[in-house]
Protein backbone atom coordinates (compact mmCIF):
# COMPACT_ATOMS: atom_id res chain seq x y z
CA UNK A 1 0.00 0.00 0.00
CA UNK A 2 1.36 3.64 -1.00
CA UNK A 3 1.05 6.84 0.73
CA UNK A 4 -1.54 9.06 -1.45
CA UNK A 5 0.87 11.81 -3.26
CA UNK A 6 0.53 15.18 -2.58
CA UNK A 7 -0.50 14.68 1.24
CA UNK A 8 1.67 15.46 3.92
CA UNK A 9 1.23 14.53 7.75
CA UNK A 10 2.55 15.58 10.72
CA UNK A 11 2.32 13.64 14.10
CA UNK A 12 2.23 14.71 17.64
CA UNK A 13 2.56 12.32 20.60
CA UNK A 14 2.33 13.37 24.09
CA UNK A 15 4.62 11.86 26.86
CA UNK A 16 3.63 10.94 30.11
CA UNK A 17 1.23 7.67 29.58
CA UNK A 18 1.37 7.83 26.38
CA UNK A 19 4.93 7.34 25.16
CA UNK A 20 5.15 6.20 28.80
CA UNK A 21 2.86 3.32 30.11
CA UNK A 22 2.82 5.81 33.69
CA UNK A 23 2.42 9.42 34.48
CA UNK A 24 6.28 9.78 34.86
CA UNK A 25 5.48 13.34 36.08
CA UNK A 26 2.95 12.01 38.32
CA UNK A 27 4.67 9.26 39.81
CA UNK A 28 8.02 11.15 40.32
CA UNK A 29 5.72 13.89 42.56
CA UNK A 30 4.53 10.96 44.43
CA UNK A 31 7.50 9.31 45.59
CA UNK A 32 9.81 11.95 46.06
CA UNK A 33 7.86 14.75 47.09
CA UNK A 34 4.84 15.64 49.77
CA UNK A 35 2.12 12.94 48.63
CA UNK A 36 -0.96 14.51 50.64
CA UNK A 37 0.11 18.09 49.19
CA UNK A 38 0.51 16.46 45.62
CA UNK A 39 -2.63 15.04 45.49
CA UNK A 40 -4.02 18.80 46.47
CA UNK A 41 -2.34 20.74 43.93
CA UNK A 42 -3.55 18.21 40.94
CA UNK A 43 -7.14 18.89 42.19
CA UNK A 44 -6.92 22.71 42.50
CA UNK A 45 -4.99 22.37 38.85
CA UNK A 46 -7.85 20.02 37.49
CA UNK A 47 -10.60 22.34 39.04
CA UNK A 48 -9.42 24.87 36.98
CA UNK A 49 -8.07 27.02 40.07
CA UNK A 50 -4.45 27.13 39.33
CA UNK A 51 -2.37 27.23 36.09
CA UNK A 52 0.46 24.45 34.92
CA UNK A 53 3.00 26.37 35.60
CA UNK A 54 1.29 27.16 39.46
CA UNK A 55 0.79 23.47 39.45
CA UNK A 56 4.40 22.44 38.84
CA UNK A 57 5.63 24.89 40.74
CA UNK A 58 3.92 23.85 44.02
CA UNK A 59 4.37 20.30 43.26
CA UNK A 60 8.48 20.73 43.22
CA UNK A 61 8.61 22.53 46.29
CA UNK A 62 7.38 19.56 48.08
CA UNK A 63 10.33 17.40 46.73
CA UNK A 64 12.81 18.11 49.67
CA UNK A 65 16.79 17.16 49.34
CA UNK A 66 15.97 14.39 46.46
CA UNK A 67 19.20 11.61 46.23
CA UNK A 68 19.58 11.79 42.14
CA UNK A 69 20.51 8.04 42.07
CA UNK A 70 17.44 7.08 43.90
CA UNK A 71 15.44 9.47 41.48
CA UNK A 72 17.54 7.69 38.05
CA UNK A 73 16.70 4.01 39.50
CA UNK A 74 13.66 5.35 39.64
CA UNK A 75 13.61 6.58 35.74
CA UNK A 76 15.21 3.44 34.35
CA UNK A 77 12.39 1.50 35.49
CA UNK A 78 10.28 3.54 33.17
CA UNK A 79 8.70 1.22 30.27
CA UNK A 80 7.28 2.66 26.85
CA UNK A 81 4.38 1.35 25.14
CA UNK A 82 5.89 -1.55 23.64
CA UNK A 83 4.82 -0.85 20.14
CA UNK A 84 5.95 2.45 19.73
CA UNK A 85 9.44 1.63 17.87
CA UNK A 86 7.21 -0.12 15.23
CA UNK A 87 4.95 3.03 14.65
CA UNK A 88 7.72 4.94 15.19
CA UNK A 89 9.81 2.57 12.59
CA UNK A 90 6.44 2.91 10.04
CA UNK A 91 6.36 7.00 10.34
CA UNK A 92 10.01 7.13 9.34
CA UNK A 93 9.27 4.59 6.18
CA UNK A 94 6.53 7.20 5.13
CA UNK A 95 8.68 10.50 6.04
CA UNK A 96 6.05 11.20 8.10
CA UNK A 97 7.74 14.14 10.66
CA UNK A 98 6.76 13.06 14.14
CA UNK A 99 7.23 16.06 16.68
CA UNK A 100 6.76 14.91 21.37
CA UNK A 101 5.12 17.28 22.94
CA UNK A 102 5.36 17.34 27.05
CA UNK A 103 4.00 19.03 29.52
CA UNK A 104 6.53 17.41 31.63
CA UNK A 105 9.97 17.88 32.99
CA UNK A 106 12.82 16.99 30.78
CA UNK A 107 15.11 15.38 33.51
CA UNK A 108 13.42 12.52 33.32
CA UNK A 109 12.04 12.63 29.38
CA UNK A 110 15.71 12.99 28.22
CA UNK A 111 17.19 9.58 29.89
CA UNK A 112 13.80 7.87 28.95
CA UNK A 113 14.43 8.92 25.25
CA UNK A 114 17.92 7.96 25.04
CA UNK A 115 17.73 4.46 26.80
CA UNK A 116 15.03 3.68 24.24
CA UNK A 117 16.86 4.83 21.55
CA UNK A 118 14.41 7.55 20.86
CA UNK A 119 16.57 10.77 21.40
CA UNK A 120 16.21 11.52 17.62
CA UNK A 121 13.19 12.74 18.05
CA UNK A 122 12.17 16.23 18.25
CA UNK A 123 10.93 16.92 22.00
CA UNK A 124 9.59 19.78 23.89
CA UNK A 125 8.84 20.15 27.41
CA UNK A 126 9.49 21.61 30.51
CA UNK A 127 12.94 22.16 32.38
CA UNK A 128 13.90 20.99 35.69
CA UNK A 129 17.32 21.53 37.88
CA UNK A 130 18.06 20.50 41.18
CA UNK A 131 20.07 22.70 42.85
CA UNK A 132 20.84 23.20 46.79
CA UNK A 133 18.42 20.55 48.01
CA UNK A 134 15.58 21.83 45.97
CA UNK A 135 13.77 20.89 42.42
CA UNK A 136 13.16 24.08 40.47
CA UNK A 137 11.43 23.63 37.33
CA UNK A 138 11.21 26.44 34.55
CA UNK A 139 8.90 27.11 31.27
CA UNK A 140 10.76 28.35 28.12
CA UNK A 141 7.91 27.53 25.69
CA UNK A 142 4.75 28.98 28.14
CA UNK A 143 1.90 31.15 26.68
CA UNK A 144 0.08 33.57 28.62
CA UNK A 145 -3.31 32.82 27.29
CA UNK A 146 -2.80 29.23 27.76
CA UNK A 147 -3.66 27.57 31.19
CA UNK A 148 -3.32 23.95 30.57
CA UNK A 149 -0.58 23.43 29.60
CA UNK A 150 3.37 25.29 31.11
CA UNK A 151 4.49 23.95 27.77
CA UNK A 152 2.14 25.48 25.30
CA UNK A 153 1.33 22.51 22.75
CA UNK A 154 -1.11 24.51 20.71
CA UNK A 155 1.69 26.38 19.53
CA UNK A 156 4.10 23.84 18.64
CA UNK A 157 1.33 22.11 16.67
CA UNK A 158 0.80 25.67 14.79
CA UNK A 159 4.35 25.74 14.57
CA UNK A 160 5.63 22.69 13.06
CA UNK A 161 2.52 22.51 10.73
CA UNK A 162 0.82 24.12 7.73
CA UNK A 163 -2.77 24.53 6.45
CA UNK A 164 -1.72 21.95 3.78
CA UNK A 165 -0.89 19.39 6.18
CA UNK A 166 -2.68 16.83 8.02
CA UNK A 167 -2.31 16.86 11.54
CA UNK A 168 -2.52 14.21 13.82
CA UNK A 169 -2.50 14.04 17.62
CA UNK A 170 -2.19 11.71 20.09
CA UNK A 171 -2.43 11.89 23.85
CA UNK A 172 -4.22 10.69 26.95
CA UNK A 173 -4.56 13.60 29.20
CA UNK A 174 -5.98 17.04 30.82
CA UNK A 175 -3.01 18.41 29.09
CA UNK A 176 -3.92 17.45 25.96
CA UNK A 177 -7.56 18.88 25.75
CA UNK A 178 -5.93 22.08 24.11
CA UNK A 179 -3.82 21.02 21.28
CA UNK A 180 -6.74 18.56 20.18
CA UNK A 181 -8.68 21.23 19.10
CA UNK A 182 -6.30 22.01 16.39
CA UNK A 183 -5.82 18.98 14.78
CA UNK A 184 -7.61 16.78 12.10
CA UNK A 185 -7.02 13.42 13.88
CA UNK A 186 -6.80 12.84 17.61
CA UNK A 187 -5.97 8.99 19.49
CA UNK A 188 -7.41 9.56 23.07
CA UNK A 189 -7.48 7.46 26.15
CA UNK A 190 -8.26 7.93 29.57
CA UNK A 191 -9.24 11.71 30.26
CA UNK A 192 -8.24 12.82 27.11
CA UNK A 193 -11.17 10.63 25.71
CA UNK A 194 -13.48 11.56 27.87
CA UNK A 195 -12.90 15.38 26.95
CA UNK A 196 -13.09 14.61 23.50
CA UNK A 197 -16.38 12.73 24.09
CA UNK A 198 -17.54 15.73 25.99
CA UNK A 199 -16.48 18.83 23.88
CA UNK A 200 -17.98 16.24 20.47
CA UNK A 201 -14.20 16.07 19.37
CA UNK A 202 -14.25 13.74 16.71
CA UNK A 203 -11.47 10.79 18.03
CA UNK A 204 -10.03 7.34 17.70
CA UNK A 205 -9.71 5.14 20.86
CA UNK A 206 -6.41 3.49 21.52
CA UNK A 207 -4.98 1.12 23.59
CA UNK A 208 -1.84 1.42 22.23
CA UNK A 209 0.53 2.28 19.45
CA UNK A 210 -0.72 -1.04 17.72
CA UNK A 211 -3.99 0.26 17.64
CA UNK A 212 -2.77 3.63 16.00
CA UNK A 213 -0.63 2.55 13.63
CA UNK A 214 -3.29 0.28 12.36
CA UNK A 215 -5.54 3.14 12.33
CA UNK A 216 -3.29 5.80 10.95
CA UNK A 217 -2.08 3.48 7.76
CA UNK A 218 -5.67 2.97 6.81
CA UNK A 219 -5.64 7.11 7.00
CA UNK A 220 -3.00 7.66 5.07
CA UNK A 221 -4.08 5.21 2.28
CA UNK A 222 -7.58 6.56 1.70
CA UNK A 223 -8.76 7.55 -1.67
CA UNK A 224 -10.14 10.86 0.32
CA UNK A 225 -9.08 12.45 3.14
CA UNK A 226 -11.17 15.29 4.83
CA UNK A 227 -9.85 17.59 7.26
CA UNK A 228 -11.66 17.99 10.17
CA UNK A 229 -13.57 21.38 10.10
CA UNK A 230 -13.59 22.92 13.37
CA UNK A 231 -9.95 22.09 13.25
CA UNK A 232 -9.29 24.04 10.33
CA UNK A 233 -11.10 26.98 11.82
CA UNK A 234 -9.45 26.74 14.83
CA UNK A 235 -6.01 27.17 13.13
CA UNK A 236 -7.54 29.65 11.15
CA UNK A 237 -8.12 32.11 14.53
CA UNK A 238 -4.64 31.60 15.62
CA UNK A 239 -2.96 32.15 11.89
CA UNK A 240 -5.09 35.57 12.00
CA UNK A 241 -3.75 36.89 15.39
CA UNK A 242 -0.09 36.31 13.83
Amino acid sequence: MIQREGRTYKVFIDFDGTITTKDVGEEFILKFGDKVKAYEIIKLWLDGEITSIQTWERLCETVKNPDLSEVDKFIERIEIDPYLHEFIDFCKKKEIEIVVLSDGLDYYIDKIMKKNNLDKLKVYSNHVEFKNGKCIPTFPYTDEECKLCANCKRNHVINHSSDDDFTIYIGDGYSDACPVQYVDFVFAKKSLLKYCEKNRITYFPFKDFSDVLKRVEELINKKKLKKRHQAVLKRLEVYKQG
